[in-house]
């Protein structure tokens, strides 16, 4: 075992960070082919939602998404753990439950030795042991930079499937994980963080967002999905966007982890978040720089953004605790209007 190793050496980007900015992709994803309707394909694209859903007529939904990166700790089992959590997410997120996972795996066999390599793929196993879930194949390549990820395949009542586009005016916005992963990952990536303070950003990104499929049966809850790549406010935006709604996020109000301001000032800003605020940074009021570093910080693995109507927080609150989460609302959503899409106060 080679514990010398430091895997965000190997890599130019970082976890969720690595994702092509939203304005970008958006292009990307332009085509000029006719759009071919299927009608058994409830959720694709279109709304930007976390994973694809595919009716099989008995009222469930087979769900299938992909989610892979490069590094952003040293740890061989941790990124493994870290990268499959991250992929899982998509599922719950969507109100389903994971049925299997396969493996997408990249690795500089020129550099990095075999055994490294299998504490990723260990990391990423025990992740799905957790999930309940097998680990059950893959694919794999010689690559420039280490990579690794799952695609995933689960199941949810159509009933109860979590889309972008479900949210309404005069709810409650609750966020489950705390914001800064993105910060912190790149102090340590800089050489600048203290060695504990790593590890709340370590916790957060290895825990499962398990509770989403026990939030989407609740009649309160209109629109879920997890925080990632484009920060806090690409993703509301994204709900914003779909539901034809506005939103006031409450910046003091957002959970962050701990020394998140403390390496903000010493300058750890991803380059993700700086992507992140040319891409959508005119949909948003006016904010200072703290909080737009913050808002916009890439997350990898976060937590999950729930759209809860105000008769359904007591039910929300009581499966959060459950879960061991005490959650206050971090901003409401607002019918449509010529303001800003998302407000911050």
């Amino acid at each position: 075992m080679e514990q010398s190793v430091k895997l965000t050496e190997y890599s130019h980007g970082a976890g969720c960070g690595c994702k092509i900015s939203p304005m970008l992709l958006d292009e990307i994803l332009e085509t000029t082919r006719e759009n071919i309707v299927y009608p058994e394909l409830l959720v694709g694209n279109s709304n930007k939602d976390d994973a694809a859903a595919f009716d099989l007529g008995n009222g469930t939904s087979v769900l299938s998404t992909t989610d892979f990166f490069m590094p952003i700790v040293d740890d061989a089992f941790t990124f493994g753990k870290i990268a499959a959590t991250n992929a899982l997410s998509d599922i719950y997120a969507m109100g389903g439950r994971p049925l299997m996972a396969i493996s997408i795996f990249g690795w500089p066999i020129d550099k990095l030795s075999a055994d490294v390599a299998q504490q990723v793929i260990d990391g990423g196993r025990a992740v799905c042991e957790d999930a309940g879930i097998p680990l059950a194949g893959g694919h794999s390549i010689d690559s420039p930079e280490p990579i690794f990820g799952l695609a995933a395949t689960g199941l949810v009542d159509n009933k109860n499937l979590m889309t972008n586009d479900g949210a309404k005016a005069g709810c409650k916005i609750f966020l489950t994980k705390p914001l800064g992963i993105g910060i912190l990952s790149t102090a340590q990536k800089q050489k600048k963080i203290e060695e504990d303070d790593i590890e709340p950003a370590i916790e957060a990104m290895t825990t499962l967002n398990k509770i989403g499929a026990d939030l989407a049966p609740l009649d309160g809850v209109v629109a879920m999905t997890d925080v990632t790549g484009f920060g806090l406010l690409g993703h509301l935006t994204e709900i914003c966007e779909a539901s034809g709604i506005n939103a006031r996020v409450l910046f003091n109000k957002v959970p962050l982890l701990p020394k998140v301001e403390h390496y903000r000032q010493l300058g750890c800003i991803p380059g993700g978040a700086r992507k992140n605020f040319a891409s959508y940074g005119e949909k948003i009021s006016e904010m200072t720089q703290q909080q737009r570093e913050i808002l916009c910080d890439a997350q990898t693995s976060g937590g999950l953004l729930v759209i809860v109507k105000p008769e359904g927080v007591d039910a929300f609150k009581k499966v959060a605790s459950e879960y061991g989460f005490d959650l206050e609302p971090i901003g409401e959503t607002l019918p449509k209007n010529d303001g800003p899409l998302v407000e911050v106060v």
